[in-house]
């Protein structure tokens, strides 16, 4: 535990939070784009200590609540196919589609299985060569390599059965989509610091260089997320936007070539759709034509009836930060953890489930 209480060490905080406080002659309002910051923020009682100096708000930072009700009708439909067993992280399994989740069409005889790496679904494709093993790969920059490693040891292994269902996003874009729809107005971002971990700090220069709005990017411990936020606060009122990587032990410049390089061989950029979003410009990540032998996409033909949200709920102003999760009509009445109307309520890194549970219980 010794690390770990470096990062905790009360009398450092208390200082951190004092001079936020000190420095802030105007409330600062900042987005937290990664859904773990937004659950580490409530965890540490951030907001209550910042409040008066910088306002919180949430972002777009759970890839589960961002995936659109249109790929999670597709992934249920591909369930339900004869001969189809398809892998998924646990955290899809509770999301809603249009007409269900994954959860009630394993209830009716489709074969859905949790795994807790892409390796694990390779496994079962080696494992069930009459079967057709696809895996659901949903999740940010983090995510998308291991998938991509995954892949690439199905090809040189030879095993046949195995497909993506890639649904994974791009951090980068959706941000840019939240400055240019203008219903929100900001004067930083917390950077998300496992998503840098891969792409590197510099992937968010665009920031201050085209909207002049610094960029701090963070950890997950309260003197990680204290730091960043006391650096934007200072750039903020100094005016001198940049990107300013205060999680240096986990992110470098550049980022993880490595993992570059295995999302490059294995995907090519394109639009994606957003839960809240609608189409974002390049901001997917697609199987390049040479796997069109992996793409579940393109090797299976399901039908997907039209798409339908659930009626009142607005997880998708919650996930451009157009409003906090109390102002939706359905959150904490009808909608809660054990029984949610919107994917915002179900994922661990959801901003309603966060609200959910450190503020209401």
């Amino acid at each position: 535990m010794k690390y770990i209480d470096d990062f905790r060490d009360p009398v450092l905080a208390h200082a951190l939070v004092e001079q936020i406080h000190r420095e802030a002659t105007r409330s600062i309002r900042v987005m937290e784009f990664c859904g773990g910051h937004t659950h580490a923020i409530f965890r540490f009682g951030l907001r209550e200590l910042l409040a008066g100096a910088v306002e919180l708000r949430s972002g777009p930072g759970c890839p589960v609540c961002v995936t659109a009700a249109t790929d999670l009708d597709r992934a249920i439909a591909l369930a339900d196919v004869p001969g189809v067993l398809l892998a998924t992280f646990g955290d899809m399994i509770r999301v809603p589609g249009s007409r269900g989740d994954l959860q009630s069409a394993r209830a009716r005889g489709a074969d859905v299985r949790i795994v807790y790496s892409p390796a694990d679904a390779v496994a079962l494709a080696r494992e069930n060569p009459q079967r057709e093993i696809v895996f659901l790969g949903v999740g940010f920059e983090t995510t998308a390599p291991g998938i991509a490693a995954a892949l690439l040891q199905a090809e040189t292994e030879g095993v046949p059965n195995f497909s993506v269902l890639s649904l994974h996003k791009l951090t980068p874009p959706a941000t840019r989509a939240i400055l240019d729809a203008g219903q929100v107005a900001l004067n930083g971002i917390l950077g998300p610091g496992h998503v840098c971990a891969i792409t590197g700090s510099a992937a968010w220069e665009f920031l201050p260089r085209e909207y002049g709005i610094p960029v701090a990017i963070s950890g997950f411990e309260p003197l990680d997320l204290l730091a960043a936020i006391a650096a934007l606060v200072h750039s903020v009122i100094c005016g001198e936007p940049a990107v300013i990587n205060t999680y240096a032990r986990g992110v470098k410049s550049q980022g993880n070539l490595v993992a570059q390089d295995l999302l490059a061989r294995v995907f090519e950029i394109g639009v994606a759709e957003w839960r809240g979003f609608g189409d974002i410009p390049a901001s997917g990540l697609h199987l390049r034509a040479e796997f069109a032998h992996r793409d579940a996409a393109r090797r299976f033909s399901v039908a997907v009836a039209p798409t339908r949200e659930p009626p009142g709920c607005r997880c998708g102003d919650v996930l451009r930060g157009v409003i906090e999760p109390p102002a939706c009509a359905l959150y904490g009445r009808v909608c809660t953890p054990r029984r949610p109307i919107g994917p915002c309520m179900v994922s661990s890194e959801g901003a309603c489930a966060a609200y959910y549970q450190y503020l209401d219980h």
